[in-house]
C-alpha cells in the first residue's frame, strides 16, 4: 500500500476543518450531522474520522484553531483589534458560530469545559502578555487589575459576537469599540 505524504495528510485535514467550520456555523453542533459533514467536506465518514477521533474531537480542533488565530492577533495588536476585524470583515469570521457553540457547551458540558479550559489558556496568556506590555509602556490604566481588564474585554467580545451572530451589527459598533479602547487607556 502506498504511503501518503505529510503534505497530503495536512491538506486533507485542512479540507475537513474548512468544511466542518461551515457546517458547524450553518447548523450548530447538534445539526452538524455526520451526513452533513460528509456533504460539505466531500469526504466519507471514514476519511473524516481517520483524522479526528469523533465529532467532538473535530469541533475541539476547530475551536482550538480559532483560539490560536485569535491569540496571534491579540499578541500583536490586542483584543480590541480582533473585534475591529470582526466588524470590518465579518465574512472572515465564520467561527462566530463555533464561539457561540463553545459558550453553550461550557455551560452544559463538564467534560467539554475541562477540555476547553486547557486549550483556551493560550488566548488568555496572549491577552495577559499584551496587557502587561501595554501597562509597562504606560498606555493602559494602572488603577485596574489586569485580570479585571481581561474580564471586561472578554465580556465585550462575547457581547459583540452575540450581536453579530444575531444580525444586529449596527454602524455604531465601531464607535462602541472606540469607547472600549478609550476606557482601558491610561488617563494623563
Amino acid at each position: 500500500m502506498p504511503k501518503v505524504s505529510e503534505d497530503h495528510l495536512a491538506a486533507r485535514r485542512s479540507q475537513i476543518l474548512s468544511g466542518a467550520r461551515r457546517c458547524f456555523a450553518e447548523y450548530g453542533y447538534d445539526g452538524a450531522t455526520v451526513r452533513r459533514l460528509e456533504e460539505v467536506t466531500g469526504l466519507s465518514r471514514g476519511a473524516i474520522f481517520h483524522h479526528f477521533k469523533d465529532k467532538d474531537g473535530l469541533f475541539l480542533a476547530l475551536a482550538h484553531e480559532d483560539a490560536t488565530r485569535m491569540a496571534d492577533v491579540v499578541a500583536h495588536e490586542g483584543l480590541v483589534q480582533v473585534m475591529r476585524d470582526m466588524l470590518a470583515q465579518p465574512e472572515q469570521f465564520d467561527w462566530l458560530g463555533t464561539r457561540l457553540e463553545i459558550a453553550r457547551r461550557l455551560r452544559n458540558d463538564p467534560d467539554f469545559r475541562r477540555s476547553w479550559s486547557q486549550r483556551s489558556a493560550e488566548l488568555t496568556e496572549a491577552t495577559m502578555a499584551r496587557l502587561a506590555r501595554q501597562k509597562s509602556a504606560g498606555r493602559l490604566r494602572d488603577d485596574v487589575p489586569t485580570d479585571v481588564l481581561i474580564g471586561y474585554l472578554d465580556l465585550v467580545l462575547d457581547g459583540l459576537v452575540a450581536r453579530i451572530a444575531s444580525g444586529h451589527a449596527g454602524d455604531n459598533l465601531s464607535a462602541v469599540l472606540d469607547l472600549v479602547e478609550e476606557s482601558v487607556r491610561r488617563r494623563d
